[in-house]
């Protein structure tokens, strides 16, 4: 029995690193790529939070700054019409991805350089447009109409 526990405890810690490894170098890739990259990069550290103290304490001040920018983006009307108008104007640019219209006139480079990337550009696009809307839906419904969320201080210097 000792050994199965030991073969389950190994699997999980492996488990835990693989995921959580990949998900931050995904998430710094699609921090200039098209994506959720500061999300897949929180994801990343919740993740391997589990296993490591550092990890803990970048994801704590990380958390309360998004939830800090959450409230203060869903405080006003405006400012939620703004968000969801850009995230449909983000999934729109991901159709044009995909349907690979023909390169117009005005069009300065090179044509290889025009709508680049092809329609996985385009599906990667309408993704981040549809996390964009789910998570402002979920701040609508934490933070709207509460106090808005104080950050602390930065990391490293908390005392723990």
């Amino acid at each position: 029995m000792a050994a199965r526990e030991r073969v389950r405890g190994w699997v999980r810690r492996t488990g835990i690193e693989v995921l959580g490894w990949t998900l931050v170098v995904l998430g710094i890739a699609a921090l200039v790529l098209p994506g959720p990259g500061l999300l897949m990069l929180a994801a990343g550290l919740a993740v391997l939070s589990q296993q490591y103290h550092w990890a803990r304490r970048y994801l704590k001040p990380l958390k309360e700054s998004a939830y800090h920018a959450a409230a203060l983006g869903v405080k006003t009307i405006p400012r939620i019409a703004a968000s969801c108008l850009s995230a449909f104007v983000i999934m729109g640019l991901g159709v044009v991805w995909i349907l690979q219209p023909g390169v117009p006139s005005w069009w300065f480079l090179e044509d290889r350089w025009w709508l680049f990337g092809g329609s996985g550009t385009g599906v990667s696009l309408i993704a981040s447009s549809l996390i964009a809307l789910a998570l402002i839906a979920y701040s609508v419904r934490r933070f709207r109409g509460r106090p808005v969320p104080a950050r602390r201080s930065p990391v490293g210097t908390d005392a723990e």
